[in-house]
């Protein structure tokens, strides 16, 4: 790696290690053989260690033919290839791969929301938790299950950061 640093090598062949922590304002190409295998996180990381100099960069991907790819790889494919956006890219992941369960360990997959959907939903779900809150504070005759409900709520997010 210092050799490429310092210019010594046109050259750098390196595995997926490359994308942590490695910064080389010089390198201008990068090639990803077999990119269809990647996650989108993967990819954008990876696209990030080229373009950090003045010089013009590119990544290039390099996958099978369309034909042999899988619907979920060629979605992960033309996302990378229409923007930089790491926040539009993580809401693609998100569509593609699923939100997995909300209490649970599950990272992917159906969610197991059944009332709504996690980014279409979103401002409906941001007032519901405002709602929830409202009504642990607002007291009556529920009050004392309202609260152990949002303590369960609670404590099952702590357990699954």
């Amino acid at each position: 790696m210092a050799r490429f640093k310092a210019r010594d090598l046109d050259v750098l062949v390196a595995t997926t290690v490359i994308e942590v922590g490695v910064d080389v304002p010089n390198a201008t190409i990068m090639i990803i053989q077999e990119a269809d295998r990647f996650g989108l996180a993967q990819l954008h990381q990876l696209r990030g260690r080229v373009g950090r100099g003045a010089e013009q960069s590119y990544c290039l991907l390099i996958s099978r033919a369309r034909e042999d790819l899988t619907e979920p790889a060629v979605e992960r494919l033309e996302a990378l290839v229409r923007t930089n956006d790491g926040f539009e890219l993580a809401e693609v992941d998100l569509d593609i791969r699923g939100g997995g369960q909300l209490l649970g360990t599950r990272q992917s997959g159906l969610t197991d929301l059944r009332f709504a959907h996690l980014r279409k939903d979103r401002s409906l779900l941001e007032r519901a938790r405002v709602s929830q809150d409202e009504l642990v504070d607002a007291g009556g005759p529920l009050s004392d299950e309202v609260a152990a409900r949002s303590e369960q709520l609670r404590s099952a997010r702590r357990e699954n950061d």
